[in-house]
């Protein structure tokens, strides 16, 4: 194997990584994404993507919409799969795009030097507590509540649903903060110190 090769993989490797830190560690994850060379930006971009199409799918079955798909004549479980993965990738990638245009457009105008590219970035992987919805919080909900979690009224009103969506607004909050935290970490930027 030449040489040439070899930095790729372990890039890759070392993204995919860094990616999990991003619950503990959020300042290593984001003080990488100062390096927007070519390389460095196509070895994040699996882990970027995948980030926002889970966050996307999370994000679209947390619609009120999505809280009435069986009530729709001819939906089922099959078609509520198919909608929550074509609708949360849509949803995910559109996030990542629009959202990195307007944070990338926000830190300019507080004088940030980050490109459009590192702003996406920073979107992308900041979605990371909404995509851990859909791998941690959704299984649990689907368990307890069946199908009732797609259908009006049922078993999934009251405390409980008060609970999951108080954890859906949380894991928001969560990535707008480290949205925040990712640009200031990206643009050298130091919190506001009071005197």
């Amino acid at each position: 194997m030449s040489s040439a090769v070899e930095p790729r993989p372990s890039l890759q490797r070392e993204w995919w990584l860094r990616t999990l830190a991003i619950f503990q560690r959020p300042e290593l994850v984001f003080g990488g994404l100062r390096d927007d060379s070519g390389d460095a930006a196509e070895a994040r971009a699996e882990p970027v993507a995948a980030i926002s199409v889970l966050a996307g799918i999370a994000g679209i079955l947390s619609t009120s919409f999505a809280g009435r798909l069986l009530d729709q004549r001819g939906f089922d479980g099959v078609n509520v799969a198919i909608w929550a993965f074509f609708g949360g990738a849509v949803l995910g990638l559109t996030v990542y795009w629009f959202g990195g245009l307007i944070v990338h457009a926000l830190a300019r105008g507080l004088g940030g030097s980050s490109s459009y590219r590192q702003a996406r970035h920073v979107v992308g992987f900041a979605a990371a507590p909404v995509a851990l919805l859909l791998l941690l919080v959704w299984p649990i909900r689907l368990a307890i509540y069946g199908g009732d979690v797609f259908r009006s009224g049922g078993s999934d009103s009251g405390l409980g649903d008060k609970v999951f969506e108080a954890l859906v607004v949380a894991a928001f909050a969560w990535m707008v903060a480290l949205v925040i935290a990712g640009m200031r970490a990206l643009n050298g930027w130091s919190w506001p110190r009071r005197r």
